[in-house]
């Protein structure tokens, strides 16, 4: 992919990975638009300069206006990225997770849905472009107190890939983004996670490669990714689960 020339949506960039992601593609030399549901965040980026829109993937309607704003503003758009994402610990003793649950599903995988929809017949118009969805190293390798987190991202992997196999032949490319724990919101609590720029600087280089990598595998998430294939993943899986004893309830006998 040649990143100085994109016309790129991210959905779900106003913050962590996305927006170090924007911001990187804009300082290459793409054209840039934010998708998010903060306002405030979006008037503060559209200040620094990026193009903003109103997104709520959770919502039908909310998806298709900030599809038709986009590309009445951008009708070369050739980059859509769906980077919108929740994830929370889940205790499964306490059947009341299921609101949770269906929280994650509704964002990480509907959204994902709803979002790759809105745009599928504008790219396949062009015979030209890119998705680039966004699963996880949890989607290979398990992290216990994050089981529908982990599962919904399990969903994206496969969706991606059927997407890849629908596209195939039409100029569509689909490719994977698949973070490890990233120091952000969500992976700041663990002393292992990259840091933001180390991650962003790697993915771009990534991005960058001709062919567009299927797979966008940084090295710190090699791991995850081929635990079954070198034999890993049931030690892993057990070190992981150590940290379900951090889950409230988890200090019985």
């Amino acid at each position: 992919m040649d990143i100085t020339s994109r016309s790129v949506f991210m959905v779900g960039g106003t913050s962590g990975i996305g927006l170090e992601l924007a911001r990187r593609f804009r300082e290459a030399g793409s054209t840039v638009v934010v998708g998010g549901r903060d306002t405030e965040v979006l008037a503060k980026l559209t200040a620094e300069g990026l193009g903003t829109v109103e997104i709520d993937v959770t919502d039908a309607d909310s998806v298709a206006r900030a599809r038709d704003d986009v590309l009445e503003a951008h009708p070369d758009l050739d980059t859509v990225v769906t980077m919108a994402g929740i994830g929370v610990p889940e205790d499964l003793w306490d059947p009341a997770h299921f609101a949770t649950a269906q929280a994650i599903v509704e964002v990480n995988l509907l959204g994902t849905i709803r979002v790759i929809d809105a745009f599928t017949p504008h790219l396949l118009a062009r015979g030209a472009g890119t998705i680039v969805t966004v699963s996880s190293g949890i989607a290979f390798l398990p992290f216990p107190p994050m089981p529908t987190y982990g599962a919904s991202k399990a969903a994206v992997h496969a969706y991606s890939e059927a997407l890849r196999a629908q596209l195939a032949g039409t100029g569509v490319e689909v490719a994977e983004l698949v973070p490890p724990a990233v120091a952000t919101g969500m992976g700041s609590g663990n002393p292992r996670a990259l840091s933001l720029d180390a991650y962003g600087a790697e993915v771009m280089e990534l991005l960058a490669q001709d062919p567009t990598p299927h797979e966008i595998l940084v090295r710190g998430v090699l791991m995850h990714r081929w635990a079954e294939r070198d034999g890993t993943y049931a030690e892993l899986v057990a070190q992981r689960s150590q940290a379900l004893a951090t889950l409230p309830g988890r200090t019985r006998n």
